[in-house]
């Protein structure tokens, strides 16, 4: 490293210095001004933030595919600027954070938090949806009231300057985690920017001018001697990272013989507090049940968009599809999911190494399927899961590769043993889904909820894929707890949690079975039609921008045009 880089980098980590005690004088109202600050600012460049994504990404113009840019880019900033602001309100005039929050008891000595829906747009906008926080085992009511605002509630208390370290795969991440530093762990920030994103970078300064302005906030560019740079620098009181579990260790432990040496004595090379969210081996079950052929299709391009969201670059995508070998419409449904995964729109593998991480896949799997759709996508049928050489179950592939794995039985007995398999045989805890006919459940009765409880992963989706949890901003992200810098798996702690809740263990994000109408016509409590998140829906990147601009500034009369578009989708 240049003596040159080194004196702007000292130059940075002093300003936020700076920044921090000036941010410890900050009341909770004038905190809650400048988030407001950031979120306007979000909402006028959100334009130009989803043009420089779709270049990144090589999406056609026009691509309905640009609806994941808005709705995980600045939708998903602007949700939780807005929920971190009602938050702060709360707590600056002494109510109870938790009002109008539903608490009831979940299993094994826990609670759960409804987060969704919170207030009727919720309601209507996501009509069938709910997620639930649920805390570790043995918290109290009174416990969990009490301390709720983390580090909102001593702000005076500052804890000196974090360094950020941003993903490169979905842009609202970054900017989530450097707001999570100021609002929840009560830090000023220095966002480090994977060089993928560097081509927003003007656009996330101009969001955080607010922040820069104040010395709260500091982006920098550069390669991986910036980030290790910081890392180590003095005045860096703690890291927080997305990516890899070998970046991580990189970071923690070093490389070659001196990570190995490190490890094998306990003495990490980084000597400072570090979080991560890294992804994982993420499973889906599929519990056996009667379904209609429309129940196939439409499940069967669910499947599908879990894998090929971000054409597969995603840290929650579904890596392991759990079925059961005694369901007599198994094969149907295969061949309902090789047709969709052929089916979805075209996009370029664009996440750098996807090629390389597809070609080792198949190497590996000479009966490999190429289903079609774009040269990548691939499935791997049979897999065996009493190989403990197998490296799907604990090769996170980022990329549109999609594994499939039987087990025999049915009905608990077959739900009992694929949460099992996926606590025991998959590598990583961020997050697990569950697809279950509205029957099944039913004959499961208490045994489905006794199953989410054993499943040990940080988000659970029982018919919605756990990605959408991600997307709520109250809810928490991150993997389930227990890991530690030696195994880190999915990584330590979470992010967004913009109730600011302590003592969290994951969240349970449920959805209606079957889209709109069918929902309505079987009975079941939703007006959703096929989600904009869909990567089969043919109107998401209109009905981004409308759900983008209508989370900015909410108003009735926004609602009628989101709900057409969304219903053409």
């Amino acid at each position: 490293m240049t003596t040159t880089l080194d004196q702007e980098l000292d130059a940075v980590v002093a300003r936020l210095a700076s920044g921090d005690r000036a941010w410890a004088r900050m009341t909770l109202v004038q905190r809650r001004d400048l988030l407001l600050e950031v979120c306007a600012a979000v909402a006028a460049h959100a334009d130009e933030w989803v043009r420089i994504a779709t270049e990144i990404k090589q999406l056609e113009p026009g691509s309905a595919l640009t609806g994941e840019e808005w709705i995980s880019g600045p939708y998903a900033v602007i949700g939780y600027c807005q929920a971190v602001q009602d938050t702060l309100v709360r707590l600056a005039v002494g109510s109870d954070v938790l009002a109008g929050y539903p608490v009831r008891p979940a299993p094994g000595d826990r609670l759960a938090v409804q987060v969704l829906p919170h207030g009727a747009f919720d309601k209507l906008i996501l009509s069938g949806f709910r997620a639930e926080v649920w805390t570790t085992p043995g918290i109290t009511d009174r416990e969990l009231r009490a301390q709720a605002g983390l580090g909102q509630r001593t702000p005076e208390r500052t804890g000196g300057v974090a360094l950020v370290l941003g993903a490169g795969n979905i842009f609202s991440i970054a900017p989530l985690d450097v707001l999570h530093q100021l609002y929840a762990e009560n830090r000023t920030a220095v966002l480090k920017l994977n060089p993928i994103t560097d081509p927003l970078a003007p656009v996330l300064r101009a969001i955080f001018q607010p922040l820069i302005d104040r010395d709260l906030v500091e982006i920098v560019t550069g390669g991986p001697e910036v980030g290790a740079a910081l890392a180590d620098h003095p005045g860096i009181h703690a890291v927080h990272m997305t990516g890899s579990e070998a970046t991580h260790d990189a970071i923690v432990w070093g490389t070659g013989e001196q990570a190995a040496a490190a490890k094998a004595i306990g003495a990490p090379k980084l000597a400072k507090p570090i979080t991560s969210e890294l992804g994982g081996v993420c499973p889906i079950i599929i519990v056996p049940g009667e379904w209609s052929r429309a129940d196939l299709r439409f499940q069967a391009e669910h499947v599908a968009t879990q894998r090929l969201h971000n054409s597969g670059s995603n840290c929650i995508a579904t890596q392991i599809v759990i079925l059961s070998s005694d369901w007599p419409q198994k094969d149907k449904f295969l061949a309902a999911l090789r047709q969709a995964l052929a089916k979805t729109p075209a996009r370029p593998a664009w996440y750098p190494g996807s090629d390389v991480r597809v070609r080792s896949a198949r190497r590996l799997h000479p009966a490999a399927e190429h289903v079609g759709g774009t040269p990548e996508r691939t499935l791997l049928t049979g897999l065996d899961l009493t190989d403990a050489n197998e490296s799907a179950f604990s090769t996170e592939y980022f990329g549109p590769v999609l594994g499939v794995a039987e087990l025999p039985g049915t009905g608990a007995e077959f739900l009992d043993a694929a949460v099992a398999t996926a606590n025991e045989r998959l590598h990583g805890t961020l997050g697990a889904n569950l697809i279950v006919h509205p029957k099944t459940m039913k004959v499961l009765g208490g045994r489905l909820r006794a199953a989410i409880a054993d499943l040990r992963y940080g988000t659970i989706g029982v018919n919605a894929w756990t990605g959408i949890g991600f997307l709520t901003s109250r809810a928490t992200w991150g993997a389930f707890p227990g890991h530690t810098l030696a195994d880190v798996q999915s990584g330590i702690d979470v992010v967004h949690n913009a109730l600011l809740l302590d003592n969290t263990e994951r969240t349970v994000i449920t959805g209606p079975f079957r889209p709109a109408p069918r929902s309505v016509l079987h009975g079941e409590l939703s007006l959703t039609p096929r989600p904009p998140w869909f990567v089969t829906n043919r109107t998401a990147d209109h009905t981004g921008r409308l759900l983008t601009e209508f989370a900015a500034r909410p108003r009735w009369r926004a609602l009628p045009a989101i709900f057409a578009s969304a219903l053409r989708g």
